[in-house]
């Protein structure tokens, strides 16, 4: 028998406010559906302006849900009250894209990963005896909870961030583009990092990014967002090498590759495919 999924997603819809006397909110999620299971991971990809960060953030309740729902281990958390929402984070997490701007930068790193756990109800010989724990396992030295943010590096920043969203022991992280900010090198780490901490502690994440490569390397399943719509879900393998829409076909297509003749085509190909689906659009609108 099938369990049933961690996080469910159905019809979701996300509306902005507009300025204006009157105006009608914009529309910027159009009905998504998907699902994930506990220690899986969900990759959401699509171009900068898809609406595949405002997800994320309907799912943190960042952002209000205007229509559908979102379900959390079966309870509807579309439209929790503040402290509703504040008692949720024991569950779901998050960790940003940029690593400084989402720390304190007045607290030590052990001041910012104790936060949580004390408001939860731990002693402070508590908070300080996970909060060792937490930095020993993202590979950051016991010496690292007496400095400040700014005395690391970007990726390093980043495991602060990671161990902090660990610290209550969630069940679901939302990562939204939590490596971009950072060199490819660091990235293979940070990533490398997450997959580990996953099969250690069972965790599942929402992984947003504009980067296939990325999605690929980390999801087990993908869905990609085009104009506040999931247009292909799938098998992270499936959807990232062999996808059947254009769209994704041309997010594939925009990856670079060190040949120049190859890398030509590629360009070639991209466009041809982004004329092809202007042109049924078109013919859908006046249709």
């Amino acid at each position: 028998m099938p369990t049933a999924p961690l996080l469910k997603a159905r019809d979701l819809k996300v509306s902005y406010p507009v300025r204006g006397f009157r105006k009608r909110p914009i529309e910027i999620v159009h009905g998504v559906d998907f699902e994930i299971a506990a220690g899986e991971t969900y990759g959401v990809v699509g171009e900068s302006g898809s609406g595949k960060t405002t997800i994320g953030r309907a799912v943190l309740g960042l952002a209000s849900v205007s229509g559908g729902t979102v379900e959390f281990d079966g309870r509807d958390i579309s439209h929790l009250s503040p402290g509703e929402r504040r008692a949720m984070a024991k569950d779901i997490q998050v960790v940003f894209q940029d690593p400084y701007s989402s720390l304190n930068p007045a607290l030590t790193v052990g001041e910012i990963i104790a936060e949580p756990l004390v408001v939860q109800g731990s002693t402070p010989k508590d908070a300080r005896r996970r909060t060792l724990e937490l930095l020993d396992s993202v590979g950051l030295p016991s010496d690292a909870a007496d400095r400040l943010p700014r005395e690391f590096s970007g990726g390093q920043r980043q495991r602060v961030a990671i161990a902090r969203a660990l610290a209550p022991e969630p069940r679901l992280i939302v990562c939204d583009e939590p490596v971009s900010a950072l060199d490819l090198s660091t990235q293979s780490k940070v990533l490398d990092l997450l997959l580990d901490i996953q099969r250690r502690t069972g965790v599942a994440y929402l992984f947003v990014s504009h980067d296939l490569a990325v999605v690929r390397h980390i999801s087990h399943r993908v869905g990609v967002v085009y104009r506040g719509e999931i247009v292909e879900q799938g098998p992270a393998s499936r959807v990232t090498l062999a996808p059947d829409h254009p769209y994704t076909q041309r997010l594939l297509l925009a990856a670079p590759v060190a040949d120049p003749i190859a890398q030509e085509k590629r360009r070639a190909d991209r466009i041809r495919l982004r004329d092809e689906q202007r042109l049924r659009e078109a013919r859908a609108g006046a249709a």
